[in-house]
C-alpha cells in the first residue's frame, strides 16, 4: 500500500500507564489515564510545535469494549507555536485491573460533524465503530511488536458496512513501523463491531 493513499490518517503513538498520573479534576480514572497518554502521544508526534493541549470534557465518551477494557474517546485541541489552534479526536483503551492504557489513537480534524456508518450526521459523544476498531487494531500491533513506534490508518481505504446479527464490519489498511529505525510496512485489519453494546466482537490484523 502506498503511503500516498493516507492523506487523512490516524496518528498512533503507543504508551502504557507506567508513570501516568491522575489529573487534578474529578474525571474518571479511565479518562485521566487515556487523556494523559494521548497528551504524550500528541507531543511526541507533533514535536515542539505543540502548546497548551486541552481536552473537551463534554465530548468524552466511555464504554466497555471487552470484558476487561474500557474504551475512551473524545476531542481535544492544542495551540501551535505560531498561535494556530489545531483540533483532534482521540481514542484509547484502559484496563482498570492493571491501570494500563493501550492502543492510543489521535486524528487531526476539520470543522464538521461526525458521520455514522450510513453517512448521516450524528451528535457526539459516542464511541464510534471506527474509533473502537482502529484502537483495537493498534492494541494488537502493540502487543505483537512491543517496540512499534508508529502506526497510521488510511481513512481512504476504510470500508464500512452491515454484518450479520446487527453488527458492523470495518476493513481498513495502514502502515506500521515495527521498531525505531525500520521502514514502514503495510498492514490491514478486519473488525466486527456491535453498535448496541459498543464492543469489538473480533479484530484481525494482517501484516
Amino acid at each position: 500500500m502506498s503511503a500516498r493513499r493516507t492523506l487523512l490518517i490516524a496518528q498512533v503513538a503507543l504508551s502504557t500507564a507506567g508513570g501516568v498520573s491522575a489529573q487534578v479534576d474529578k474525571s474518571p480514572p479511565a479518562a485521566d489515564a487515556c487523556e494523559t497518554a494521548v497528551q504524550r502521544s500528541v507531543e511526541r508526534v507533533r514535536g515542539r510545535d505543540v502548546r497548551q493541549i486541552q481536552f473537551v470534557g463534554a465530548k468524552r465518551a466511555m464504554a466497555p469494549v471487552s470484558d476487561v477494557e474500557t474504551g475512551v474517546s473524545g476531542e481535544g485541541r492544542y495551540r501551535t507555536g505560531a498561535g494556530e489552534v489545531k483540533r483532534f479526536t482521540y481514542s484509547c483503551l484502559f484496563n482498570p485491573r492493571t491501570g494500563e492504557t493501550s492502543g492510543v489513537v489521535f486524528r487531526d480534524t476539520v470543522e464538521q460533524r461526525p458521520l455514522d456508518v450510513a453517512g448521516a450526521a450524528v451528535d457526539p459523544p459516542a464511541v464510534s465503530s471506527t474509533d473502537a476498531c482502529e484502537t483495537a487494531a493498534a492494541n494488537v500491533l502493540q502487543r505483537r511488536h512491543p517496540r512499534v513506534s508508529r502506526i497510521v490508518f488510511g481513512s481512504d481505504t476504510r470500508v464500512i458496512g452491515p454484518a450479520p446479527n446487527e453488527r458492523t464490519h470495518i476493513d481498513g489498511e495502514g502502515a506500521a513501523v515495527r521498531a525505531p529505525g525500520m521502514n514502514a510496512e503495510p498492514i490491514s485489519y478486519r473488525c466486527l463491531f456491535d453498535p448496541r453494546t459498543g464492543k469489538v466482537d473480533s479484530i484481525q490484523v494482517n501484516e
